[in-house]
């Protein structure tokens, strides 16, 4: 039995896919579907079992699961609006349900990988596994860089698998329930969809306009880089997730007009509350990633716009 947390959301979804490519069935789905449309993402997987967070939590507490030991846990259950300023409910869902599943997955010595997040670098303009360049810009962020050093506080005493993922800006199939929260490629091809025009924000920090650069990683990716971390032994801390090479937001929606053979790109003024708390630039450090063996090449922006395309039925000239 494996345990997906967050698995009807994005990565969650794409992970049990990616079990399911391997052969594996006996999954038990973790979500809250109080955005029922969640359900479109899981409704071609195979699982064994679904229930819902509240519910889950609360067999947690009980000691329901006394006997039941998954070969590994994939925890990516989170609230991850960037936006949301309640903070008692993002520390709830990021940080005290997080405690919770590790202490059930460390007495069964369960591989446990866990969603951290490049948002616990923020300010930094170096993206290196250090507490110097931990200077997240809100409270999604810090609760995610608190769960990061609970972990490493407990590390000496760790026996068993329990790596942090701090993904960069994934992107890919089934994330069409994710809103304003949903990756540049997902909303740039659905604003040249319905429009034909794509927005991106004029320059800022130094950047020309739609110059402003992220690390792009494909989702197939990060699937990739969970599966294979969750086979190894004894690996614990953090490690980033990312290509390891930035790219402009221009580079998207060139691309994505490429392939759709229309549309046009506007450029719009940033918010100034959104300019005093916006990354203009992220970059991976991957070195810690290849350290613990992952050897694979990641896939390239265009190719995975590509395949993205092409999950979304096509739209795409060759």
């Amino acid at each position: 039995m494996y345990i997906v947390t967050g698995g009807a959301g994005f990565i969650g979804a794409n992970i049990v896919a990616g079990l399911n490519q391997q052969g594996i069935t006996e999954i038990l789905v973790v979500d809250n579907l109080t955005r029922g449309d969640k359900f479109l993402n899981i409704r071609d997987l195979s699982i064994t079992d679904f229930m819902d967070k509240t519910e889950f939590r609360a067999h947690l507490h009980k000691g329901t699961f006394k006997h039941l030991v998954p070969q590994a846990i994939f925890h990516q259950g989170a609230c991850s609006d960037t936006m949301e300023y309640d903070g008692r409910y993002m520390m709830d869902n990021n940080f005290t349900y997080s405690k919770e599943l590790l202490h059930f997955a460390l007495d069964r010595s369960t591989p446990f990988l866990y969603a951290s997040s490049a948002a616990v670098y923020g300010a930094s303009t170096q993206f290196v596994e250090d507490p110097n360049h931990e200077k997240p810009l809100n409270v999604y962020g810090y609760s995610k860089l608190l769960f990061d050093r609970y972990v490493e506080q407990l590390r000496p005493r760790l026996r068993s698998t329990v790596v942090g993922l701090r993904y960069f800006n994934v992107y890919g199939p089934r994330e069409q329930h994710k809103g304003r929260m949903a990756s540049m490629v997902y909303q740039l091809h659905q604003q040249l969809q319905n429009s034909g025009v794509a927005h991106l924000f004029e320059g800022s920090g130094g950047y020309g306009h739609g110059e402003q650069r992220r690390d792009f990683i494909c989702v197939a990716d990060v699937v990739r880089v969970n599966l294979f971390l969750a086979r190894q032994q004894n690996l614990r801390g953090v490690c980033n997730v990312g290509s390891g090479q930035s790219r402009s937001f221009n580079d998207i929606a060139h691309h994505l007009i490429r392939r759709l053979g229309r549309g046009e790109l506007r450029y719009k003024p940033m918010p100034e509350e959104l300019a005093k708390k916006y990354q203009n630039f992220t970059e991976a450090n991957v070195t810690r990633l290849r350290r613990a063996g992952f050897s694979q090449p990641f896939t390239t922006l265009e190719a995975g716009i590509d395949t993205f395309l092409e999950a979304e039925g096509g739209g795409a000239t060759s």
